[in-house]
């Protein structure tokens, strides 16, 4: 006997088959029941959740020469030639090969006759938003003034792509997709029927490759069977579908959390000639950590776990930029290990997280001891003075986590920072900082910029290079070394809003008073909307 798939084996073919789908299935069995039948319905969804499987049901239940109800009987004439696929008047559908409005004109004709052996003449039409919008107005028509005998079943997975006007024509179902759990229970009591041994952990593996759809998993149940030789186990499902094996995983994490750069690299290559799938290494990463921070999160804090809070919220936003961003990689290997290297490169100093790249090699206390910014390296800051010298901290707050001393008050800057900045050749995040700083002072070969708190997340160490590099070509090398405050003058940004509102009212007052304009504004009953001064 020809071998049959399990996905067309155990299709359901009544109600109480079907796995799931429990809030559409109350509907329908309710309407059957008590004869509150609609002309038309629409089943959407994902793939492989039932959507045509529970129009074929209910075809079979409309047409069953016992009678209209939930549970047809399976066993008259019609039962079985719906099940086979041979009932004359249920006509299927691929609205993705018969696009064509001559297709649908031809098909609708047919439907003012009479069902030849059935209750009902219904049309299955899988996939209808890949109807042309002629078609679909060729089907608007009957289905706003349907025969009393005709049955549309309608099936879509881009329900966004069917007009409006059809779907306010409808009665629409939304079909969920199907949780793994659920998926792992079903294949294992058909495996157990078809007395086929499996592991658990396979079954899981399977119904998570799945993803909600009932039908891919037996697909790839089928294929697991026969990869594994009858026999479904982890590691071979695992090493069919090319996933990261757990020890594999936890590879990579403890050697992010060791700061090791060549372990990253090492299982990277054991990956790539496992011809895994890199996009599904990082999908595993984020997954892993998100379940860390779900653990600390409900633990109450990072004790005692490989990273801080902090660290796990970096490392996972990292992960979903870099799995966004891998379909724009050259090479997804080279993807990846970028990837985890820029967790290395912009992992936090001191408690609560391993060392950056550049501080590896450095004492414990002297990491805890350097400046730290928001999820960003150090900016350079001013040495701290030998204990005798110490003041006061100043009324700005520094941007390092920990209190610093500050030198000696400096004497007021050379030159107007606005002038300054005016002169730069600055774009982005750098002229940003430069514009929202104060000028502490300029002696020597360093600029003290003292940064608006309100702009303090702009601080990071590539604008500030950028900075400087703008500041040498003006013929000096100097070094920029920025701190978070309160300025006590006014920035470029404070002194060009101010400026603006400057001209806008000396603008407004000037057009007030103009003898011309309020004679118009008088002879018209005029008012002025806006004034804008020409810059």
């Amino acid at each position: 006997m020809t071998y049959q798939v399990l996905a067309r084996k155990l299709r359901p073919a009544t109600f109480d088959a079907l796995v799931g789908q429990e809030h559409v299935v109350r509907a329908l069995r309710n309407a059957l029941d008590t004869g509150r039948l609609h002309h038309a319905y629409l089943f959407t969804g994902t793939r492989g959740v039932g959507k045509t499987t529970i129009a074929r049901v209910l075809a079979k239940c409309l047409n069953c020469e016992r009678g209209v109800s939930s549970t047809p009987c399976g066993e008259c004439a019609i039962c079985r030639e719906v099940a086979e696929n041979r009932f004359v008047d249920l006509i299927e559908v691929d609205a993705a090969s018969r696009t064509r409005v001559d297709d649908t004109r031809e098909l609708l004709e047919n439907a003012q006759y009479l069902p030849s052996r059935g209750r009902y003449k219904v049309y299955l039409i899988d996939e209808v938003h890949m109807l042309t919008t002629h078609s679909f107005n060729a089907l608007l028509k009957t289905l706003e003034e349907p025969p009393e005998h005709v049955k549309f079943l309608l099936a879509t997975t881009e329900v966004r792509k069917v007009p409006i006007t059809v779907l306010s024509r409808c009665l629409q179902f939304q079909l969920k997709n199907l949780p793994a759990e659920r998926i792992a229970d079903y294949l294992a009591r058909v495996l157990a029927e078809e007395g086929i041994d499996a592991d658990a952990q396979a079954l899981a593996t399977i119904a998570a490759a799945a993803r909600g759809s009932m039908r891919d998993a037996l697909s790839i149940t089928d294929q697991a069977i026969a990869f594994g030789e009858g026999a479904l186990r982890a590691a071979d499902v695992a090493d069919m579908l090319g996933l990261v094996g757990r020890d594999q995983l936890g590879a990579v994490v403890d050697a992010l959390a060791r700061g090791d750069a060549a372990g990253i690299l090492a299982v990277t290559a054991e990956l790539a000639e496992q011809a895994v799938d890199f996009s599904e290494v990082l999908a595993e990463l984020i997954g892993a950590f998100h379940r860390m921070a779900v653990e600390q999160a409900v633990s109450g804090g990072g004790d005692g776990a490989a990273f801080a809070p902090e660290t796990v919220q970096l490392y996972y936003q990292i992960a979903l930029l870099g799995y966004r961003d891998l379909q724009f990689a050259p090479d997804p290997r080279s993807a990846v290990e970028m990837t985890l290297l820029r967790m290395l490169a912009f992992a936090p100093e001191g408690e609560g997280g391993p060392p950056s790249v550049g501080g590896r090699d450095k004492p414990a206390a002297e990491r805890a001891a350097a400046p730290r910014t928001r999820g960003a390296a150090a900016v350079s800051s001013a040495p701290a003075l030998p204990p005798q010298e110490k003041t006061a901290p100043p009324q700005a707050a520094s941007h390092n986590a920990a209190p610093q001393a500050v030198a000696p008050a400096a004497a007021a800057p050379s030159c107007a920072w606005h002038e300054v900045v005016s002169e730069l050749e600055l774009s982005g995040v750098a002229r940003m900082i430069a514009e929202h700083s104060e000028l502490v002072d300029d002696a020597g070969d360093v600029y003290r910029l003292r940064l608006d708190a309100a702009h303090d997340t702009l601080l990071s160490d590539a604008p500030v290079a950028t900075l400087e590099r703008a500041l040498a070509r003006r013929g000096r090398t100097v070094r920029v070394e920025v701190e978070i405050g309160a300025p006590t003058a006014e920035t470029p940004a404070q002194r060009f809003a101010r400026l603006r509102a400057e001209r806008q009212r000396a603008a407004e007052q000037t057009l007030a008073g103009d003898q011309t304009v309020r004679s118009l504004l008088n002879e018209f009953g005029g008012r002025l909307e806006g004034v804008s001064p020409i810059e």
